[in-house]
């Protein structure tokens, strides 16, 4: 009987781990050693569904979690999202929110149709493959390729994306990037919640060239590499989400001068490299309360 009595505790226990975990997560502010993290990208990347409750963001940009995301519609007015197989269309309600607005508006302008790539995985967190970032539901690529019609989910994941970017002068191809681009890209840094959109140096050359009633938008315009083919939307934090990292502000000006043009300065010889480090780096903890997204039972 007693041996009975103690399987059923130890049974009730297990069950409650998932919420126990969440609880101290929420608890604490802090982050656990790294050995005691889930840092296993693949583990995020099997979770299928976002953590039931209210939105709550954990961490930063390159190293969080996010509890109660939000589904971006696969299509709708202005939009439809690529690539659905990788289930990375999940982001904060403002996120998704912004992106159903910048839809809209590129349908109302007749600039085409919007083609949206990863945002985050259902509970956000590291992703197996093709990112450092995205991990807080605050992050969206967007393809600046805007002429394809609304297309079967079938037929959205191995798309043409082509660079825009010509390869040997650094800069854009006129015939790939041309004013119809530069004004999605105008209209997507027109909303207060936006700090950044990166893309290639070649593109922020371009929209610098051209002639603006108002500049003061290309601030948010930063250089970035791997940024020829899309462009990366970064959002604020919420202002009701104390437990997330925001990232400084940009610096003032339109950064149209020297330091665009120190992008396209020819590199110093690279020099031999040293052998790779014996030992990989443990990653940066995670905040603790990601413990508890990642195994929080769906609703």
């Amino acid at each position: 009987m007693v041996e009975v009595m103690l399987s059923n505790i130890s049974a009730r226990i297990s069950a409650s781990l998932p919420a126990i975990a969440f609880l101290v997560g929420l608890a604490a502010g802090t982050a656990l050693p790294a050995h005691a993290q889930p840092h296993q990208a693949a583990e995020w990347g099997k979770v299928s569904a976002p953590a039931p409750g209210s939105p709550r963001i954990f961490g930063s940009y390159t190293n969080g979690c996010i509890g109660g995301a939000r589904s971006l519609p696969t299509e709708g007015p202005g939009h439809q999202v690529v690539r659905l197989s990788r289930t990375r269309y999940f982001g904060h309600p403002e996120t998704i929110e912004y992106l159903l607005n910048l839809g809209q508006r590129v349908a109302a302008t007749d600039l085409g149709t919007l083609l949206v790539g990863d945002v985050s995985q259902p509970r956000g967190g590291p992703m197996p493959s093709g990112h450092a970032s995205h991990e807080v539901g605050l992050d969206a690529d967007i393809w600046l390729r805007l002429d394809l019609p609304p297309l079967p989910r079938s037929q959205r994941e191995d798309l043409d994306l082509p660079s825009v970017i010509d390869p040997i002068t650094k800069h854009v191809d006129p015939r790939l990037f041309t004013d119809t681009q530069a004004m999605l890209l105008r209209l997507a840094a027109d909303d207060p919640r936006v700090t950044r959109i990166f893309v290639a140096p070649g593109i922020k050359q371009a929209l610098c060239e051209r002639t603006w009633p108002d500049r003061s938008w290309l601030r948010l315009i930063r250089p970035w590499f791997g940024h020829e083919a899309h462009f990366h939307v970064r959002m604020t934090c919420p202002p009701d989400q104390p437990q997330c990292a925001d990232q400084a502000p940009p610096p003032p000006g339109d950064g149209c001068g020297a330091e665009l043009a120190s992008w396209f300065e020819k590199p110093p010889p690279v020099p031999t490299p040293a052998p790779p480090p014996k030992v990989k780096p443990e990653p940066p903890p995670m905040p603790v309360a990601c413990a508890g997204i990642l195994v929080m039972p769906p609703h």
